[in-house]
């Protein structure tokens, strides 16, 4: 039996959505720069999928921007924005939490003569508004805090935080490739002035996502050419991809399927602690992605359960999967307290809309069976791994 339980990696592309693809790779693939009719057309199609992604935050269509995925607007939102607002200020706040691209984009800003602040958070991931609000000084340009974090499901409060970035005057910007779709995006309610999307973690393409910048935003272009995307990002739109992106996020946008994998990942969450020495980290109930739970297993290795799993026939991780070639322990769970030994024996399981009782119902089978060989041959011992 084969379980894909790694949909915080990726997810499978929808069939309705690969159908809805297809026109624009051998029928209708003009150029959306083009004056002919196949150009029309395709400008046309591309303006209309910018109405729906708005439509979807509550933003305008012009304040959408179509990027190759989350990486890129996460560059483009901290670069563009601190070198287009240099003459405001140099700092940049976020969290230790964060995404490997925006905390890489914040290493490389340190590099090039800005200051960067890193915001701690709770035992359950959640970022501490009060040292929030300590860090932001009168050269603080931008603001940036993950919405659902990739590896522990925290769903950071954005409306609270919006109103400290207000108060103080700052840009707002989010990660929110792991919430949307799975819980409230709101552009104006939450005061953000911009926002990262992607598809490929919704049932789209891979290689297309989303920069939201509000019109209030200061934002240098990314990419120079062609002016595609009103000057800021040069390159011939993905249109194949777009279409993809948009008819995914129809598709997502469906409180049944936020139900069906609240209620596995619940019998996930009550299920896997009955095994011993096993802690659940992050939050529990709506605070929590409705598709993650994140365990540590302790006295073995998460990589070991991984590997096990996957001889049987489960796809999971033990975390980020733009982090997972790393034998270090990650830095989330670190930022929220575990040590080394819950750190390494931690592994995440993200379930999609797809995954059902029988998959789930598969891997609580196996999972107790590979956490008890493991520890058999765990140096501490069967004995003292039980205790």
């Amino acid at each position: 039996m084969k379980v894909y339980l790694d949909n915080g990696a990726t997810t499978q592309v929808d069939e309705k959505v690969k159908t809805a693809m297809e026109k624009y790779f051998s029928e209708s693939y003009g150029n959306p720069s083009s004056l002919h009719g196949f150009g029309v057309e395709a400008k046309i199609v591309l303006e209309k999928a910018r109405r729906v992604i708005a439509d979807s935050i509550n933003a305008f269509p012009e304040e959408i921007f179509f990027t190759s995925g989350g990486t890129e607007a996460n560059n483009w939102a901290l670069k563009g924005l601190a070198f287009a607002n240099r003459g405001k200020g140099n700092h940049i706040v976020t969290t230790k939490v964060e995404h490997k691209s925006v905390l890489e984009s914040c290493k490389w800003l340190k590099r090039n003569g800005f200051r960067v602040s890193y915001v701690g958070v709770d035992s359950e991931g959640f970022v501490k508004l009060s040292e929030l609000e300590r860090e932001i000084t009168d050269e603080t340009i931008l603001v940036s805090i993950i919405h659902g974090n990739n590896e522990i499901g925290t769903i950071n409060n954005l409306e609270k935080v919006g109103e400290v970035c207000r108060k103080r005057q700052v840009y707002f910007h989010s990660d929110a490739c792991q919430s949307f779709t799975k819980t409230e995006l709101d552009v104006k309610k939450m005061n953000l002035d911009l926002v990262s999307l992607n598809s490929h973690k919704i049932h789209g393409p891979k290689g297309v996502g989303v920069l939201y910048a509000s019109g209030e935003v200061k934002l240098d272009e990314w990419q120079h050419g062609g002016g595609q995307e009103k000057g800021m990002r040069s390159g011939t739109e993905n249109i194949s991809g777009i279409v993809g992106f948009v008819e995914a996020v129809k598709l997502a946008l469906n409180e049944e399927h936020i139900l069906k994998m609240e209620k596995l990942r619940n019998k996930l969450i009550e299920k896997v602690l009955e095994i011993p020495n096993v802690k659940l980290n992050g939050p529990v109930g709506d605070k929590r992605l409705c598709n993650n739970v994140n365990f540590s297993f302790r006295f073995i290795e998460g990589e070991a359960i991984v590997g096990m799993l996957d001889l049987l026939g489960v796809c999971a991780s033990t975390g980020s999967a733009c982090a997972e070639k790393t034998l270090e322990p990650s830095y989330v769970l670190k930022a929220i307290g575990l040590d080394d030994e819950n750190a390494n024996g931690s592994l995440r399981l993200s379930l999609s809309r797809f995954t059902n009782d029988m998959e789930v119902d598969y891997l609580l089978r196996v999972l107790p069976k590979v956490v008890s060989r493991l520890r058999e041959i765990s140096p501490f011992g069967e004995e003292e791994c039980l205790q």
